[in-house]
């Protein structure tokens, strides 16, 4: 049986042969990269009141950021084929600073928009090289290493939207962003330092053209590869939705204070920082099938009895079922990553996560626009349904 102590104790054994310090590096800037962009949710209620947006629009801001981050894949994925993996992760952390930067200086409303999308963009950069980075340092175990450093993103999850809450309430809402900028510009400085400019043979990616896309894309149209695209279409679409709206509910819905709300998101995160070495353990133990179907059937189950349990000690109880959807994206990232052929690794794997981040960007505005019409905890029950259709799709996956 696979436990926590098996993961540190994985992660003890790397360090020692003297990977520890790419996969260190790589983990702190998947924490401030996705700890920042979950900062967004917990800081919508100050951005709609400084800003006078509805929960429609306040769900377009969250559809920017996360299609811009969509977007943002594919050209990670190239650029790290043509410049190595380590220089694009730097490159990637001094974008985001200077695009944090601009959202702090604020403005009209046009520009909080344009920054927040920037932002997406930039972070976009890092989202495909950490995946085939640590596929490349690590080849004998990839699910732990990216169980590792996606727990190290839970862990930004944990932290830093509450510092930001607390910076909110206490000071000013810029404050809730801003003092990632230093962060930032120290986490780049780390990267450039820790990791190989390039971990790759630097032989991979095809020719940006017409023959190179299609070249890719007869590369990528395999049942494996398709069938877990859109079984993460699915999965990304539900996470997105769920983690945009999930502080407003609880403070909107079940009446907690921003503080409050803003400490259960980021246990939400906590739990995913023992979810996630799991789920990557699993998949290297019992394969994805398995795994994927007791993460998504037991988060799925949480979703709909969210709508029906109140008070403190219920709703901490139900988010700790719901962050078992945590753990899914270790298992899909080291299935997705090993099925792409290494001729297009970087390249094939940013093409998938801008597919599937695209269309589950919509899943933001369609949940605030239902939120809109009064039906908040209904919203919850159209995730669980949609959840259901992975669990089908599960059953063509073949096992890797």
């Amino acid at each position: 049986m696979t436990s926590f102590a098996d993961v540190t104790s994985v992660a003890r054994r790397h360090w020692r042969d003297g990977r520890g310090k790419v996969l260190l590096a790589i983990s702190a800037g998947w924490f401030l990269s996705i700890g920042v962009r979950q900062a967004f949710p917990v800081l919508l209620p100050h951005l709609q009141t400084a800003y006078g947006l509805t929960l429609t629009t306040a769900g377009l801001l969250l559809t920017v950021l996360w299609l811009a981050y969509a977007i943002g894949q594919l050209p990670g994925g190239v650029l790290a084929d043509r410049i190595g993996e380590g220089t694009t992760m730097v490159v990637s952390m001094a974008a985001a600073a200077g695009s944090v930067t601009l959202i702090v200086l604020g403005g009209p409303t046009v520009l909080l928009f344009v920054a927040t999308g920037l932002f997406g963009f930039s972070t976009a950069l890092f989202g495909v090289v950490r995946l085939s980075a640590l596929s490349d340092v690590y080849p004998d175990s990839v699910g732990t290493a990216i169980g590792v450093m996606s727990a190290a993103g839970d862990l930004g999850n944990t932290v830093l939207p509450p510092v930001a809450t607390v910076l909110a309430v206490g000071l000013a809402w810029q404050f809730g962003f801003g003092f990632t900028i230093a962060l930032f510009a120290l986490v780049a400085l780390g990267i450039w330092l820790a990791v190989p400019r390039r971990t790759s043979d630097g032989t991979g990616g095809t020719a940006i053209s017409l023959s190179g896309a299609l070249e890719t894309r007869s590369l990528l149209w395999t049942r494996s590869i398709v069938l877990i695209t859109a079984i993460q279409i699915v999965a990304n679409a539900v996470y997105q939705a769920f983690t945009g709206f999930y502080p407003t509910y609880l403070m909107e819905v079940k009446g907690f204070s921003p503080t409050l709300a803003s400490g259960l998101f980021a246990l939400f995160f906590a739990f995913g920082i023992v979810m996630k070495p799991l789920g990557g353990t699993a998949y290297d133990r019992i394969g994805a099938r398995r795994a994927l179907f007791v993460i998504l059937g037991g988060s799925g189950v949480a979703l709909v009895i969210l709508p029906f349990i109140d008070g403190f000690w219920p709703v901490v109880g139900v988010t700790a079922l719901v962050s078992v959807m945590l753990g899914g994206g270790a298992v899909v990232l080291a299935y997705m990553t090993t099925a792409v052929p290494n001729q297009i690794q970087n390249t094939g794997l940013g093409t998938l996560r801008t597919v599937y981040m695209t269309i589950g960007a919509a899943s933001p505005v369609v949940f605030g626009a239902v939120a809109d019409q009064g039906f908040f905890d209904e919203a919850f029950f159209l995730l669980a349904a949609i959840s259901s259709l992975a669990l089908v799709l599960l059953l063509w996956l073949p096992e890797r």
